[in-house]
């Protein structure tokens, strides 16, 4: 197990079993913009439609094929957040290359998260492959906002303890570029590598 596993961590949220949840943004994209909720999403998909979604990154955009039959708690989580527009304009805040790209903190620490955690919807052994889309985590059962997409070998043998929920099927190009830009300290891309937008597609 390489020491950079330490890069999936996300930070503890506040525990939720106290909170109301947020109503299901709108589906046409006019939510206004939202980094904090007060508990987990309700159920907001519906898993008998396909969902994908596109990512437009400062180095070029990613199509996403997301999986709401096996993951359908960390889909809807995903497509919650897309939809309040909860992604748009935070970074990669970690990079490794050979291994994975990790965003979705809205303070670009790897502390942050959305104010709630969610069960975890774990793959069978030998799952992940280059391209895999999958949460970041601090342990059992934390997921938050916080995702990585795997770029290299030390990606694909991770051991399953990340809920995978989707893949890159267009832009694996642009995925070997991110893994690619100079990094600082704690594996920071020296120039922010921007999430510009994620939009939800359904089908």
């Amino acid at each position: 197990m390489p020491t950079s596993t330490v890069a999936l961590v996300s930070a503890p949220a506040a525990c939720h079993s106290r909170l109301m949840a947020t109503p299901c943004p709108a589906v046409d994209g006019s939510s206004p913009r939202r980094t904090r909720f007060d508990g987990p999403p309700p159920m907001c998909i519906d898993l008998s439609r396909r969902y994908g979604a596109e990512m437009v990154t400062s180095l070029g955009n990613l199509t996403l094929a997301l999986d709401p039959i096996a993951a359908p708690t960390t889909v809807n989580n995903f497509v919650f957040l897309a939809r309040y527009h909860y992604y748009d304009g935070l970074v990669f805040h970690r990079v490794i290359r050979g291994f994975m790209c990790q965003g979705g903190d809205p303070e670009g620490t790897g502390r942050g998260g959305p104010g709630y955690r969610f069960d975890d919807e774990l793959p069978k052994p030998g799952r992940y492959e280059v391209g895999s889309l999958a949460m970041a985590n601090a342990g059992p059962d934390t997921n938050g906002s916080q995702f990585f997409i795997v770029s290299g070998p030390s990606g694909t043998s991770l051991p399953p303890n990340y809920s995978l929920f989707g893949k890159v099927v267009r832009g694996l190009d642009v995925l070997a570029a991110m893994e690619a830009v100079p990094t600082g300290r704690n594996d920071r891309p020296k120039d922010d590598l921007v999430i510009e937008s994620v939009t939800i597609t359904e089908a």
